[in-house]
């Protein structure tokens, strides 16, 4: 039995649209940065505290996943507010990014951590693009304040690598070390 340690909608559409059977139990960490922490460190240390975060039983595996939004070595949280996703819009504009998803997945007795890199490039965005996108409210829950399967979609040039690292789990990541764990 998967055990999906995370409440996020994406990863659990993610896992459905694979037809792989989990249940939910989140866990309740602080995801907070530490000073001078890089992007990718980030992501690894919180997949891996939310995997442990959470009690396991017999036969079960522990998916955990954090994703972020890396512009030039900046993490890109989920924005406080409209002028802030318009903020970290206009630094994505007409630029390349990377997300990185850091996943943690284990069992009783082993433990796997892995990562995805995908980059992502957005076409030049107008102010009236910038603003009209922010108050669509769309951003407002998501790393780097855009959502690459909703309005957003039309604002991206190109990416490299996995497009479901972008929606927040690389499903073929997971699907490979779920294939090991489960032997």
């Amino acid at each position: 039995m998967l055990v999906l340690a995370s409440n996020s909608p994406r990863r659990q559409e993610i896992l459905t649209a694979a037809g792989i059977s989990y249940v939910i139990r989140a866990p309740n960490i602080v995801e907070e940065r530490r000073p001078g922490e890089r992007p990718l460190d980030y992501v690894l240390r919180l997949a891996e505290e939310k995997a442990f975060a959470i009690p396991i039983a017999p036969g079960e595996i522990v998916l955990a996943a954090d994703t972020t939004v890396a512009f030039q070595e900046h993490i890109l949280e989920k924005p406080r507010d409209q002028a802030d996703a318009r903020r970290m819009l206009r630094l994505l504009s007409g630029q390349e990014h990377e997300v990185i998803t850091g996943i943690c997945l284990r069992t009783a007795d082993a433990k796997v951590i892995d990562f995805a890199v995908t980059r992502v490039r957005f076409l030049p965005l107008t102010e009236q693009e910038l603003a009209a996108y922010a108050s669509s409210g769309e951003p407002m829950d998501k790393a780097g304040a855009y959502a690459i399967q909703g309005q957003a979609s039309k604002f991206i040039d190109r990416i490299e690598g996995c497009y479901f690292n972008v929606v927040g789990l690389p499903m073929s990541l997971v699907y490979f070390h779920l294939k090991k764990l489960a032997k």
